[in-house]
């Protein structure tokens, strides 16, 4: 889709984070085709692309965070600076971003758990949500996600597939709701109208 660009009403630039979150390098599908899908969004006309291996070693969610959080920004010492970098590093890269594009596969049933640790150092209140009287709310409901997900044996959609309902809330939790998830079996049979569909929802959203 070269020569497509995402615009927003004064027709600025726009930002698009690729995550990938495969254990597997080149060979993964989802990984194939979500770059696929950033490439014909972004085309070439200069779009910002960030891309973030979610399937790298991350930092588990520890004390020295959480620590970390619960302490004022003008009180926090060098170790809690240290213990919450890449969260920074990664709530940082979701609030400059307009869209994101995920690739990831289901393991045993659910996310792979160095996505899930990516998912817990993205969730961090008054950053990309905040709580209010009325319960949580997500502070990045300007933006739209599309998801590509493989299995190798549970079936997408199905009663013993626990990662996609548990992602489009964990990403509605962050306010998130506009999110389209697309099986690699499905864009293999045809890729190139579900790409054009997608500029067209991007374009029409964005308009």
């Amino acid at each position: 889709m070269p020569g497509h660009r995402i615009t927003d009403r004064n027709n600025t630039m726009k930002h698009i984070l690729h995550i990938d979150a495969s254990a597997r390098g080149s060979s993964s599908t989802t990984r194939n085709f979500s770059k696929r899908i950033v490439d014909a969004l972004s085309g070439s006309d200069g779009v910002k692309v960030t891309r973030r291996n979610a399937g790298a070693e991350l930092p588990l969610l520890n004390e020295s965070m959480v620590e970390a959080y619960f302490t004022p920004e003008s009180d926090r010492s060098a170790a809690h600076l240290e213990a919450i970098r890449e969260s920074d590093a990664i709530t940082q890269e979701l609030l400059q971003a307009d869209l994101l594009v995920i690739g990831v596969p289901i393991y045993n049933f659910s996310a792979p758990a160095a996505f899930k640790a990516w998912c817990d150092l993205a969730a961090r209140a008054k950053v990309t949500f905040e709580y209010t009287e009325t319960g949580p709310r997500g502070l990045l409901s300007n933006k739209q996600a599309i998801v590509v997900v493989n299995s190798g044996g549970t079936p997408i959609g199905s009663e013993i597939d626990f990662l996609t309902p548990w992602l489009r809330h964990y990403l509605a939790f962050m306010g998130i709701s506009d999110t389209r998830v697309l099986t690699v079996s499905d864009l293999e049979r045809d890729f190139d109208a579900i790409a054009a569909d997608l500029v067209n929802h991007t374009e029409t959203i964005a308009a």
